[in-house]
């Protein structure tokens, strides 16, 4: 049995080295590394994937949340609200910008944002809510447009973890996220399931001005060159790793569902073991499974488990080991924020153990894995 990989990157890429290769060395031949022809083509066919919504590509996802919030042009002391267990490049653009996260905790089962909790933070600051797609699932975003709509409120979707999720509204009609709200962020991160091998990012919009503002912050704020007319930042795709998605878009379909069918594997394999809760996935969604996550009974030590499996050889991953409202960096800026309380963020912090997941693997990798993880859970 091969090494098992939390994600198998080289493995990945061993499956269409020609097509990647032949994208890169285009690029070099071409010598266009700067806004390539490479990256106008890939934005184009991400917009066709995503139904038509504007694509602008950009450097990574902390800059595509960066430039969503800078395109609303919201004010210091403007309040976003946002799920305290998530990965904390949501939070730092807004105090980046001097705006104020608002936390709401978030559902036990799904992980996401508790649409239910949102109106009570809502508040005449209030600006923005920014739902986070954790781990593959989409939040209840029809809940959420709902609550946004009612308050005059703009939504900010994180899509990092999610690309090729969607959601089937009660019409029939399929909603990809990202493309829900009024701005769609996302990440190329390497290990997200469209990766590039480098860093790399997009925002994504249904509205054309918003896109051409969007487009103009992420290049120093200029619509024509030379013309500033706002204050932007320097945020673009490199052309080698626009190349590398062009590569790979066609196959994200692909690479989802080979996730999905892993994670029934290890639904069925950890059916039968009280001591652990596989993912919920909740109704009318498609879930992409950037991370398959567990939780594990109260009287189980995780980090013991994750020890043990890995002198197993088995890699696993703990997604977010502090919430981000106990965050020094939060906290610096916001210390009246000490002693707030999120009881499920708080409980899952402890207690979430993320297992290998990615279209590689095999079939002895998934029964190696399933068999240790279910004898040391069931012993203790």
């Amino acid at each position: 049995m091969n090494k098992i990989q939390m994600v198998d990157l080289q493995a990945q890429y061993l499956r269409f080295k020609d097509e990647i290769d032949t994208a890169i060395h285009s690029v070099i031949d071409s010598a266009a590394f700067i806004n390539g022809p490479s990256v106008r083509r890939f934005n184009e066919a991400l917009s066709v994937y995503l139904g038509g919504a504007w694509v602008h590509s950009c450097a990574n996802g902390t800059d595509a949340l960066q430039l969503a919030l800078m395109a609303l042009d919201l004010k210091p002391g403007d309040e976003i609200i946002m799920p305290t267990f998530t990965y904390f490049a949501t939070v730092e653009v807004a105090l980046l910008l001097g705006l104020r996260p608002v936390f709401v905790d978030v559902l036990e089962t799904t992980f996401n944002i508790n649409p239910e909790l949102i109106a009570a933070a809502i508040n005449p600051r209030t600006k923005a809510i920014l739902p986070v797609h954790l781990f593959g699932q989409p939040a209840d975003m029809q809940a959420i447009l709902s609550i946004a709509r009612q308050h005059g409120l703009y939504v900010v979707e994180d899509n990092a973890q999610a690309m090729g999720a969607h959601i089937r509204t009660e019409d029939g009609a399929r909603l990809m996220t990202g493309t829900v709200g009024h701005i769609g962020c996302t990440s190329f991160f390497p290990s997200k399931n469209l990766g590039c091998y480098g860093d790399g990012g997009a925002v994504i919009a249904k509205d054309e001005q918003l896109y051409a503002r969007l487009k103009a912050l992420a290049n120093h704020g200029q619509k024509t060159k030379y013309v500033h007319d706002m204050v932007g930042i320097n945020s673009r795709l490199d052309t080698i790793q626009a190349a590398v998605l062009n590569a790979k878009l066609p196959h994200l379909d692909g690479f989802n569902s080979a996730r999905r069918a892993l994670a029934e594997v290890y639904d069925e394999g950890f059916a039968q073991n009280a001591n652990i809760t596989t993912p919920v996935q909740a109704d009318n969604v498609y879930h992409v499974f950037h991370q398959y996550t567990i939780k594990l009974a109260s009287h189980l030590d995780r980090d013991m488990l994750q020890k043990a499996l890995a002198a197993r050889d088995i890699p696993t991953m703990v997604y977010y080991p502090i919430p981000c409202h106990q965050q020094q960096a939060y906290l610096q800026c916001y210390p009246e924020g000490a002693g707030q309380s999120f009881p499920v963020a708080e409980r899952l912090a402890p207690s979430v153990l993320s297992l290998p997941m990615h279209p590689e693997m095999s079939a002895e990798q998934a029964a190696y894995i399933i068999h240790h993880v279910n004898e040391l859970t069931r012993a203790s």
